[in-house]
């Protein structure tokens, strides 16, 4: 089966302030504190900081109070990964790598592509043969390698992973030694929501995949509760393609431990893509915070992703990715059949389309 990722080919414009931070991070003459620092610089120039709006549109629409949502899309490359890209090539260089390896679908590698090819750092990239992304144009425009492995994506993680190894790389896999690393700089999400709020929200809707992400957030706003900061920690909503992810299986069977799926069930389509897997990589992680929070978890159909993604496209005039609409449309379904206390609530939105 050919499949796309249905994030358009981005630009991935980055200031030419962090052009020229770039050409000092790329000179090898200089030492590596400053080329640290200046990597530290275009990060803080470029990624996270993404805007958090009220919709009042849905609220309306939907009878709900109050609705924000956190829009992932502003990163250099569209996405949310931009911000474990980044940190990672950043860690990469720190340690001294040269090369950075991991597998990918599309977008995970169009953002460590660029933070790579900014930092001067070699990039192999490895996808499974039976996807078919338009964002391997960007990658190889960034000096990426791209390597074709044959299985799933679950499968091409692991070989990466046993080729870093051996070809001394850094190894930018999810669910790796490098997991902490991930979830830290997802929990910059959690500390962007609380800057503007100033509290938690009552509820924090995540798409979820390898449950990367929801772990990440989840960890900011415990760190938040824990230092006063916060009154509370919010309850986390998991949503993804119908019946096609571990952590929302897993939560729904009552289950501590997230189960796999059966690698044969699983059928990919143009939306589902970026949301399912048979192998939650974190997925213990994001089904714990669940767990832990009193939260929920939904299923979601290619339908009805679609139809918000042209919702918001017409009513918020936002231009988002299908699959990243799931956390805010487990929220209405929430709301639906369980109507929500006026509160705050944030639903994330991982990509623009």
């Amino acid at each position: 089966m050919n499949l796309r990722d249905l994030s358009n080919i981005s630009e991935n414009k980055v200031s030419k302030e962090a052009r020229i931070l770039s050409e000092i991070v790329r000179d090898k003459q200089n030492s590596l504190a400053e080329r640290l620092i200046a990597f530290e610089d275009i990060i803080n120039l470029e990624v996270g900081d993404t805007s958090l709006s009220r919709s009042r549109n849905i609220e309306r629409d939907h009878d709900f109070r109050q609705l924000f949502l956190k829009f992932e899309g502003d990163n250099p490359t569209g996405t949310q990964k931009d911000r474990i890209g980044f940190a990672q090539v950043y860690d990469a260089l720190r340690r001294g790598f040269d090369t950075i390896t991991l597998a990918t679908c599309g977008n995970y590698g169009a953002s460590v592509a660029l933070a790579a090819n900014l930092a001067g750092l070699k990039c192999n990239i490895y996808i499974p043969d039976g996807y078919h992304t338009d964002r391997i144009v960007e990658m190889e425009s960034l000096g990426s390698n791209i390597f074709r492995l044959p299985g799933s994506y679950e499968d091409t993680v692991i070989k990466s992973s046993e080729l870093a190894v051996e070809q001394d790389s850094y190894d930018a896999n999810p669910g790796g030694q490098n997991k902490s690393l991930q979830i830290i700089a997802y929990s910059q999400i959690a500390f962007e929501i609380y800057d503007q709020l100033r509290d938690a929200p009552k509820i924090c809707a995540v798409p979820v995949s390898n449950g990367t992400l929801l772990a990440g957030i989840h960890r900011g706003f415990v760190s938040l509760y824990k230092r006063g900061k916060t009154s509370r920690i919010p309850r986390f909503l998991a949503a993804s393609s119908t019946l096609k992810n571990p952590i929302v299986h897993s939560f729904k069977k009552n289950l501590t431990e997230c189960e796999d799926l059966d690698p044969k069930k699983i059928r990919e389509t143009f939306v589902n893509e970026p949301l399912i897997n048979w192998h939650s990589f974190d997925g213990d992680e994001a089904l714990s915070a669940i767990i832990e929070t009193d939260g929920y978890a939904y299923n979601i159909s290619d339908k009805n992703m679609k139809k918000m993604s042209t919702y918001l496209k017409q009513h918020e005039g936002k231009n988002i990715l299908p699959a990243s609409t799931a956390g805010l449309i487990g929220l209405l379904n929430l709301n639906e059949t369980e109507p929500l206390e006026s509160d705050r609530y944030v639903a994330v939105l991982t990509a623009k389309n």
